[in-house]
């Protein structure tokens, strides 16, 4: 029997397993993709120091070989029971079970299907990408900017807020970090074309973060980015490909019509579809947004309603690259604070 089974091998589940081993717990990771790194892998760069993201899955990847940590990749978990003498039997898609002291499920988070808000035009008309989608293309692209038809872009617009906050998408909570991207990527664009204009349409922008605050305002002072608190109601395509926007301007409460370039969707977070199969395997508690419900907000925020089955990472919530990590080390001393009692 194993200490600590970890399901996801993102840079929560990495971090939880690295801090175990240090202090000396035998932990194993289920991923159910072909690498490690989670969502980390799609990303460019980090905000707000805009450090790449390859250095951080490096650093990840050479602390796993250091520490000599299992990892079981292409493998998912099918279920998870909890056994009679208080250990985990966790099931997987290779017909195998692993027995194990404690279970933390870091399987992440979903980023929202653009596709359902059919009014934006994603996967209709071609200018029409998600923030997901402009990480690629900056990874791929580092020294030039253009749209997916090969252009330039004259304007660009982002619109915050894409299946978060929204009734219609069932999603009313804030995914928290859509705001400050979609500052970082603006800032981006600017630096690849200066001569494109920058729009970003929001609800609020909630900047929270250290840093985050002083990269809006560089944003707006340096690189001339602008900020309309508006909502978007529909796209159109015109005959050039460009695209047409009917929104508000909800300051000035008026609607206006804008003609770019290309737009770009800020899908923020939802639950991993695996937090209802652990759901309905386990009984792990969900909050009303789907994820995985903390024992107590402050005090056990690490620990579930079941005793030895725990949480690290965006499986609780939307979270930054920053809080994903601190979670994941609050995680890794809340199991040995169990294991050892």
């Amino acid at each position: 029997m194993i200490d600590v089974l970890i399901i996801g091998g993102g840079i929560a589940g990495i971090e939880t397993a690295c801090s175990l081993q240090e202090l000396g717990l035998e932990t194993l990771i289920i991923e159910k993709e072909k690498q490690i790194g989670g969502h980390l892998n799609n990303w460019d760069t980090l905000f707000p120091t805009k450090r790449s993201a390859s250095e951080i899955l490096e650093y990840y990847t050479e602390q796993i070989r250091k520490k000599s940590i299992t990892i079981y990749l292409n493998t998912t978990v099918t279920s998870i029971r909890k056994q009679d003498d208080g250990s985990f039997e966790v099931y997987t898609s290779r017909e195998v079970s692993f027995k194990s002291k404690t279970v933390v499920m870091a399987h992440g988070f979903s980023l929202f299907n653009a596709q359902r808000k059919e009014e934006y035009g994603y996967k209709i008309y071609e200018n029409v990408i998600t923030s997901a989608d402009l990480e690629q293309t900056f990874k791929q692209n580092n020294d030039v900017f253009v749209n997916p038809m090969g252009k330039i872009p004259e304007r660009v617009a982002f619109i915050h807020c894409v299946g978060s906050r929204d009734e219609k998408s069932g999603n009313h909570y804030c995914s928290k970090v859509c705001c400050i991207t979609a500052v970082k990527q603006a800032i981006k664009v600017k630096q690849l074309s200066p001569q494109t204009q920058v729009f970003c349409f929001y609800m609020d922008l909630r900047l929270y973060g250290r840093g985050f605050e002083e990269m809006y305002r560089e944003a707006q002072e340096k690189w001339g980015v602008q900020f309309i608190r508006g909502r978007l109601s529909e796209v159109a395509e015109n005959i050039d490909g460009s695209l047409q926007l009917k929104a508000e301007d909800t300051l000035a409460a008026r609607p206006f019509k804008m003609s770019v370039d290309m737009l770009v969707l800020m899908v923020g977070f939802e639950a991993n579809k695996s937090t209802a199969l652990f759901h309905n395997s386990c009984g792990v508690a969900c909050t009303e947004s789907r994820f995985i419900q903390p024992r107590h907000h402050h005090l056990s925020a690490n620990a579930t309603n079941i005793d030895g089955l725990f949480t690290a990472g965006t499986s609780i919530a939307p979270l930054s690259v920053f809080d994903t990590l601190n979670h994941a080390k609050a995680a890794a001393f809340a199991i040995h604070s169990y294991i050892t009692k």
